[in-house]
């Protein structure tokens, strides 16, 4: 399928500024490309027009924008998009009948269908029975079951938002060996968004890079590209390949803020446990990391540890409470633990960032003027000022994930939990987004963060707790 842009610019409906302008892009059929910018630059936007979802979203736009000489509208049924966050688009409750889905709707004969189905997971190194519950999976294996779902359909047009950024090292490898085939077959155009770029470039044949707002800043041979425009790609804040790696910072972990003891869990009746007495300890002015495989229960864990759920068996306390966490009433949890989900818009309760970050200060009974302060406040650290009146669901992955910190951190809560707080970053927002863990760290905060990021852990942990299988295997100092 060929892509045709000239002149396109497009503005979400409710927002004063363009989240494209005035882009020109011209993709061969079979070719490959590779989509940078920094959080913010339309990126997303972009795969979503060409997706032919931008339709309902009510949003304006300008210029010309063709796939296979079409509107993208008429086209996507040719075409198969992953998003940033996978969990939008499983819909059925086993995982077999996830992937099948695509191909009943197709019409293809019931005998075709599960061979094709086992293929699409085996391909991406998906660990599960067709029978096993999508609800029982953790992000990362979500991410390669969405995956599963799109190449099960053979697309002639395959967008990809980001496809490794939920994913442990290992799982990252292995949708990167599942996208390969894509790559290579000349059937198939191909335009992938992503910030980490370590063995994947050199998979592109080009790279169109966008600005921050939204403008077309380089576009050509990927080797040439990163060679000619790399000091400008670094101070857009893209993440390159040899960019200098960040100093290590260290906090003062003092007295004890939060406690689990010999705590399990178990989703369902029927399921296994997904975590099997784990003990673990959060510290003021410390920054806790917990890693692991994806499906080793390091988001079960800080979901225990944010009180959002009791656990089948052991206890999970703050420091000075009698009652365990997970009975403690709405203000009083607040108080004491703030939560960022791996999926920043399952948290979202309003229809303004502004209003998302006074949401939690006014429900702990802050007045008016202190809510106010800190709203400023933190729209002002986490460069989401520009934003105020924006609805949180027409944000960007990398936009939606410092709003979300932004709105755990509103209340100044004595723990914060971040399920991969780094997640759909450029260089320079992951900077930000480190320094202001730090100087939450240093204000007296106990941090824990549920990562893959090694760069992150090597900047910032204090201490690492390494899950296998839904047990603690190692800790590290």
């Amino acid at each position: 399928m060929r892509i045709r842009a000239r002149g396109f610019s497009y503005r979400h409906a409710g927002r004063r500024a363009h989240a494209l302008r005035e882009v020109d892009l011209a993709v061969e059929p079979g070719e490959n490309v590779l989509l940078l910018g920094p959080s913010g630059s339309g990126k997303s936007t972009l795969l979503a027009v060409l997706a032919g979802l931008e339709h309902a979203r009510g949003g304006e736009a300008a210029g010309e924008m063709t796939v296979d000489g079409r509107d993208p509208f008429e086209t996507r049924h040719r075409t198969g998009m992953v998003f940033q966050d996978p969990e939008t688009q499983l819909i059925m409750a086993r995982c077999g009948d996830d992937t099948a889905f695509g191909l009943e709707n197709q019409g293809v004969a019931p005998e075709r269908i599960w061979p094709a189905v086992a293929r699409a997971h085996e391909a991406v190194g998906f660990p599960y029975a067709a029978d096993h519950a999508t609800t029982a999976l953790s992000g990362g294996e979500q991410q390669r079951l969405a995956l599963a779902g799109i190449l099960v359909r053979r697309p002639e047009l395959l967008l990809l938002d980001e496809p490794t950024a939920n994913l442990d090292p290992e799982g990252a490898a292995l949708v990167r060996d599942a996208v390969r085939p894509a790559l290579d077959d000349p059937d198939i155009t191909c335009v992938m968004i992503e910030h980490r770029l370590d063995g994947l470039w050199e998979s592109f044949d080009r790279v169109v890079a966008l600005d921050s707002g939204g403008r077309p800043l380089a576009d050509g041979p990927v080797a040439d590209v990163l060679t000619t425009h790399g000091e400008i790609l670094l101070d857009q804040g893209i993440r390159i390949p040899g960019a200098p790696a960040t100093t290590p910072r260290r906090g003062e972990p003092g007295e004890e803020l939060l406690r689990a003891d010999d705590v399990s869990y178990r989703y369902g009746k029927r399921e296994p446990l997904a975590l099997r007495e784990a003990s673990f300890a959060v510290h003021r002015g410390e920054l806790a990391a917990l890693t692991g495989h994806n499906g080793s229960g390091k988001s079960t864990l800080s979901r225990l540890l944010g009180g959002l759920a009791p656990p089948t068996s052991g206890t999970v306390t703050a420091a000075g409470e009698k009652k365990p966490l997970h009975k403690l009433k709405a203000p009083a949890l607040a108080a004491r633990v703030g939560t960022v989900f791996q999926n920043p818009e399952t948290q979202f309760v309003t229809s303004r960032v502004a209003d998302e970050l006074a949401f939690g200060p006014r429900s702990a009974g802050w007045s008016d003027e202190r809510t106010a302060a800190r709203v400023a406040e933190l729209l002002e650290r986490l460069r989401l000022t520009h934003l105020a009146d924006a609805n949180p669901f027409t944000l960007s992955g990398g936009e939606a994930r410092r709003l979300s910190v932004a709105g755990a951190l509103a209340a100044a809560p004595d723990v914060l939990l971040l399920d991969e707080p780094t997640f759909g970053q450029d260089r320079r927002t992951w900077t930000e987004m480190t320094d202001l863990m730090d100087e939450v760290r240093r204000d007296g905060t106990g941090l824990v963060a549920v990562t893959h990021d090694r760069e992150f852990i090597d900047a910032l942990a204090d201490s690492e707790t390494v899950l296998e299988g839904g047990r603690v295997r190692e800790r590290r100092p």
